[in-house]
C-alpha cells in the first residue's frame, strides 16, 4: 500500500512537471493512469463486470422526448468572426438525456458542403476522460474552423473532415464543456458505463431531432480515452440493435486515434517507457532499470518507482504529446495574421478557450452561458483497465474496426498500440507497408483479420491538429472501406 502511494505522488509530480505545457486532454489521461495504480482504483475493474453482460444491458431502459421543431431551433445563422462564403449548415443545441435529473448534453453538427444527403453520419468523441468535442476535435482538430490568435475570429480548414462526411461532435459526459446536469451528484457518478449510456440516449434522441439520418451508414470515432468510449458506445448499440429492432442506428465501423487501453494498461504502459528509450529520450542505463524492476502487472516495487521518475527527469521540458513539437511559450492572445492549418499553433487551446467564452459565440451555439473549459476533473467511479473482450465483440461482430496512431506521440505510442494488437493475436491479411498522401509517405498500414492499423508520419496525439492533409486521406480511406492509397499521386 505504501509503495503505490509512493508511486502516484512522486509520478505523477514528474509526469505534471513534463506536461505542465501540454493540453489538458492529456493532462486528465495521466492523472487516470497514475491514479489506476493505487490498490483502491484497482479493484473499480471488479464492480463493473455487469457492464460486459449483453442481457443486462438490453434490459435498461432509455426515454425518447419528443424533438418536434428541435431541428430549426438549433440551426446557426453564423459564427462570430466565421469566414466568408461558408458553404455548409451547421447545427447545435442541447438533448436531454435524462429528463428527471435535467442532464442534457451539448453538440454541434456539421454537413458536409458537397451532396450531404449522399454522405455518412460520422460520431467524434474526445477523450480526457471529461474533455470537450468542441473545444478539442472541432476547433482544433478536424472540424471546418480554427480559432485566430486573437480568439475573436474563425479561419477555414481546407482539410475538415466534413468534405466526406456529416460531423457530429459531443461534449460528454455531463458537466464537459457546455453539457450539464441539475443533479449536481451526477457528476460524481461519472464514468465508462454512465458515459456510455447517455452518449446511446444522446443518439437516439438526436436521431429523432434529425430524422433524414436515421438510416444513413453511422460511425464512430475519436481518440485517446475515446479508445474506451467509442468501442463501449459501438458495443452498446450493437446490444439495442439486437433486442430493441425499432430503434436501430446503422452502425458500420469504428476508428481510434492513439487508443489509451483499449486492451489493458500494462502492455500501454510499457511501450511509454519503450518509446522514451527507442526515440533517445531516455538514457540506456534507465531504460535497462525499467526493464529489471518494472513488470507493470499488480506490484510496482520502489525500484520501479525511481526508475520511472528518472525517465522523466531525463525527457526534460518538451510536449509528450508531441515529441518533436515546440510548445506554447505565450499564452496571450495576439493580433497578428490569420492562422494556417498546415502550421498548428501551439498555443491554439488558448486561442479557443477565449472564443468559446464570448458570449456572442456562447449565444450563437445556443448555449447556456458558462465559464466554458476544455476539460473538467472527475473522480472517475468505473473503468476496466482494458477493453479486450468488448474489442473482440466487436471484432466477431464484422464492423469496420481502425486503429490509427500518430507516430510522435509519447502519450500513446505507436509501439504500445502494436503491443496492444499483438496480445489480440489475430492474422496478418495486408502486410506491413507505406502509404501516401499527395506525394509523401503519409505512414504505415497493416491490416488483420477484423482490424486495421495505421501510423500517421509525424503525427503527435491529436493526429489532425498536426497532419490535417493526411488526417483527411486516412479518413477517406477509412469510409470507402480501402486502406490507404499505395503509391504517390499522379
Amino acid at each position: 500500500m505504501k509503495v503505490f502511494a509512493l508511486y502516484a505522488c512522486v509520478s505523477l509530480f514528474a509526469l505534471l512537471c513534463v506536461t505542465s505545457k501540454a493540453n489538458q486532454q492529456a493532462e486528465r489521461l495521466q492523472e487516470l493512469i497514475v491514479s489506476k495504480r493505487s490498490s483502491k482504483n484497482n479493484e473499480v475493474d471488479h464492480l463493473i463486470n455487469s457492464w460486459w453482460d449483453e442481457e443486462d444491458l438490453s434490459k435498461q431502459k432509455y426515454c425518447v422526448s419528443e424533438q418536434e421543431g428541435l431541428r430549426k431551433a438549433d440551426k446557426i445563422r453564423s459564427l462570430p468572426g466565421q469566414p466568408k462564403r461558408v458553404n455548409f449548415d451547421q447545427y447545435s443545441g442541447y438533448v436531454t438525456v435524462n429528463p428527471k435529473a435535467g442532464r442534457a448534453l451539448f453538440y454541434y453538427f456539421v454537413e458536409s458542403p458537397y451532396n450531404p444527403s449522399a454522405k455518412p453520419l460520422v460520431l467524434w468523441l474526445n477523450g480526457g476522460p471529461g474533455c470537450s468535442s468542441l473545444g478539442y476535435g472541432a476547433m482544433q482538430e478536424l472540424g471546418p474552423f480554427r480559432v485566430n490568435s486573437n480568439g475573436k475570429t474563425l479561419f477555414l480548414n481546407e482539410y475538415s473532415w466534413n468534405n466526406v462526411a456529416n460531423m457530429l461532435f459531443l461534449e460528454s459526459p455531463a458537466g464537459v464543456g457546455f453539457s450539464y446536469s441539475n443533479t449536481s451528484s451526477n457528476y460524481d457518478e461519472a464514468g465508462d458505463k454512465f458515459t456510455a449510456k447517455d452518449a446511446y440516449v444522446f443518439l437516439i434522441n438526436w436521431l429523432e431531432r434529425f430524422p433524414q439520418y436515421k438510416s444513413r451508414d453511422f460511425f464512430i470515432t475519436g481518440e485517446s480515452y475515446a479508445g474506451h468510449y467509442v468501442p463501449q458506445l459501438a458495443y452498446t448499440i450493437l446490444v439495442h440493435n439486437k433486442h430493441k429492432p425499432k430503434t436501430i442506428i446503422n452502425l458500420k465501423g469504428i476508428a481510434i486515434g492513439n487508443p489509451w487501453s483499449w486492451v489493458d494498461d500494462d502492455t500501454s504502459l510499457k511501450g511509454v517507457y519503450d518509446y522514451f528509450w527507442t526515440h533517445a529520450l531516455n538514457s540506456d542505463e534507465t531504460h535497462e532499470a525499467i526493464d529489471k524492476h518494472c513488470d507493470f502487472g499488480s506490484h510496482i516495487s520502489e525500484e520501479c518507482v525511481n526508475s520511472i521518475n528518472k525517465a522523466y527527469q531525463e525527457i526534460g521540458n518538451i510536449d509528450q504529446y508531441n515529441i518533436y513539437a515546440p510548445i506554447c511559450h505565450n499564452t496571450s492572445l495576439r493580433n497578428g495574421q490569420p492562422g494556417s492549418v498546415n502550421n498548428f499553433d501551439p498555443c491554439s487551446e488558448n486561442y479557443v478557450k477565449a472564443y468559446l467564452n464570448n458570449l456572442k459565440v456562447q449565444q450563437a451555439l445556443h448555449a447556456v452561458p458558462t465559464n466554458w473549459t476544455h476539460c473538467r476533473k472527475y473522480k472517475w467511479t468505473d473503468r476496466p483497465s482494458g477493453i479486450l473482450p468488448t474489442t473482440k465483440h466487436l471484432i466477431a461482430s464484422h464492423i469496420r474496426f481502425w486503429i490509427y496512431s500518430g507516430d510522435t506521440d509519447g502519450i500513446v505510442p505507436t509501439i504500445s498500440t502494436r503491443y496492444s494488437i499483438k496480445r489480440l493475436n489475430l492474422p496478418v491479411q495486408v502486410s506491413w507497408r507505406p502509404w501516401y498522401s499527395g506525394n509523401e509517405v503519409g505512414g504505415y498500414v497493416e491490416q488483420y483479420e477484423g482490424l486495421s492499423f495505421v501510423t500517421v508520419r509525424g503525427a503527435g496525439h491529436e493526429v489532425p491538429s498536426w497532419k490535417p492533409a493526411r488526417a483527411l486521406t486516412l479518413f477517406t480511406s477509412f469510409l470507402n472501406h480501402t486502406l490507404p492509397p499505395h503509391s504517390p499521386s499522379s
